[in-house]
């Protein structure tokens, strides 16, 4: 069972926190994030301590006790470090550029795929082979990251595509193998 519900986030100088009904607004030097929350869980700040308590104790509201706990530190951590994710490109030809805010990716179709950057994110690419995705919202950087691998995801046989720095692809042998 998970006790991660239980843990006090703190709160570091410069970070206000504001709960209003459901809604949670937490704002710091990088920004501004707002999070609806369960209105079945109740959270208490304190002398710049926020904890959270569950009033039951079934399955459910266990689960939603250590999610609501787990993104409001989510939202703690990226209006004060932020989330960044790196991607590289592996494979004869692939290539990444930033035109503006307008991402263009070689990838061996016969076009290039052109990606817009979210207003909310940013984007970096320092050479032509590696991208970096950073923002303040852990969500929002890893979903833009996902989508960018999935225009090319990691292929099997040779190991080529798009993938996070770090990645291990699991390689197959190809046919002519025994």
């Amino acid at each position: 069972m998970s006790r991660i519900g239980y843990k006090p986030v703190e709160i570091p100088s410069g970070v206000e926190v504001k709960a209003d009904g459901d809604q949670v607004t937490v704002k710091g030097p990088k920004g501004t994030l707002t999070r609806t929350v369960s209105n079945e869980i109740t959270m208490n700040v304190k002398d710049n301590v926020v904890t959270f308590e569950r009033p039951s104790n079934d399955n459910k509201m266990r689960a939603l006790h250590g999610a609501t706990r787990a993104n409001f530190n989510n939202m703690v951590e990226g209006v004060t470090k932020g989330y960044k994710k790196a991607l590289e490109l592996v494979g004869v030809g692939y290539r990444a550029q930033l035109k503006g805010k307008t991402l263009v990716l070689n990838l061996g179709y016969s076009n290039p795929v052109e990606i817009e950057t979210p207003a909310d994110l940013q984007l970096e690419v320092p050479d032509n082979t590696h991208i970096n995705v950073s923002g303040i919202s852990k969500q929002r950087v890893g979903d833009f990251a996902a989508e960018i691998r999935a225009v090319r995801s990691p292929e099997p046989y040779k190991g080529k595509g798009v993938r996070y720095v770090g990645e291990y692809v699991r390689r197959k042998e190809g046919k002519t193998g025994k």
